[in-house]
């Protein structure tokens, strides 16, 4: 188990970023390869199982999972991936923050109550008495959207964060910490939070975070120099996800259950249950002001800010502006 406290540059270091690496696009594609979470339910997986994919972008996609939106963001800097769906915005923003030149092309997902830290039960600390974490163990996934929501939750309860021992754990591996007593306290998504709920409890929940400012939501991410050279693949790409999207919303999405949870590796009501904790944003509200049309680039500002106040990227960008590329989604949507 690798040990640390939260220290400046600790973030850029744990994602290795490649800079400068050779952007993953071509004149003539045949291939692509996209990252993706197990044990992370979405309705693109109904159209990755089925093909859809591609059938209608005219090429094969091969699809790598992950654990983390760090691992992710430096797999597209060694020119590994071309796209990665459901990256969090805080992994995003701390790769771009370093140079990194990618994009976010869409809203993959918002989930306010499917990402939280949990303080192990027998502590009894609450949001009533959150000081008492001060010198405490915590296992955080770093540069994640955890993360975020860690040192957010800090800030609101005015934790000193310098006193903490921080452990840099996926949440997988976190929520077995706290099973084992090896942590007081510990955050991360999905499946593994679910794990993490049989030992502890929350300090707040997703809505008492919304109140707050602190969302929770992640992007599709893709090189900008491979959006560039091949706007109409990812256009397609975002165009197949969006179809999904509105199929599952649309309530009509029996039939794709069995298939997505197969596909997550998750069994049906577990994953029933966490896609209920999940919002997929329309093309339409995606290019709104709320979403990519402003909001989500204030957002990303707030995250940098926040990581360079807690000492974790050394410096923000003064906008990340260009750090959203819209001209895909907007395409997706003429389709």
């Amino acid at each position: 188990m690798k040990r640390m406290h939260f220290a400046k540059g600790l973030v850029v270091s744990a994602i290795a970023l490649v800079l400068g690496a050779v952007t993953p696009a071509q004149s003539q594609m045949d291939e692509i390869t996209v990252a993706y979470f197990l044990e992370w339910p979405m309705p693109f997986q109904y159209a990755k199982v089925n093909g859809t994919y591609d059938e209608e972008m005219g090429l094969a996609v091969k699809w790598v999972s992950f654990d983390t939106g760090t691992a992710m963001s430096a797999a597209m800097a060694s020119g590994d991936v071309h796209i990665a769906v459901s990256q969090g915005v805080p992994p995003f923003v701390v790769a771009t923050s370093a140079g990194q030149d990618i994009q976010a092309v869409d809203v993959a997902v918002s989930y306010s109550d499917n990402d939280n830290c949990v303080v192990a039960e027998g502590l009894e600390i609450d949001a009533s008495s959150a000081m008492e974490l001060e010198g405490k163990k915590v296992a955080v996934p770093l540069g994640t959207a955890a993360h975020y929501g860690f040192l957010s939750q800090m800030a609101h309860f005015g934790v000193d964060i310098t006193t903490m021992d921080i452990v840099d754990q996926a949440p997988a591996e976190g929520a077995a910490s706290l099973a084992q007593g090896d942590v007081d306290m510990v955050c991360g998504w999905g499946a593994a939070l679910r794990r993490m709920l049989d030992y502890g409890n929350v300090l707040l929940t997703g809505a008492e975070k919304e109140e707050l400012g602190i969302l929770v939501f992640d992007v599709t991410s893709a090189p900008a120099g491979f959006v560039a050279e091949n706007p109409e693949v990812v256009a397609k790409f975002l165009k197949v996800t969006a179809d999904a999207n509105a199929q599952w919303n649309s309530g009509d999405n029996a039939h794709m259950l069995e298939v997505i949870a197969q596909d997550a590796g998750m069994d049906a009501e577990t994953t029933l249950t966490t896609m209920n904790t999940f919002s997929f944003p329309s093309i339409e509200d995606q290019l709104s002001e709320r979403w990519l049309g402003g909001a989500a680039q204030t957002f990303m500002k707030g995250v940098a800010d926040i990581f360079v106040d807690a000492g974790s990227i050394d410096s923000a960008l003064n906008s990340y502006e260009d750090a959203v590329n819209i001209g895909p989604l907007t395409t997706a949507s003429e389709m």
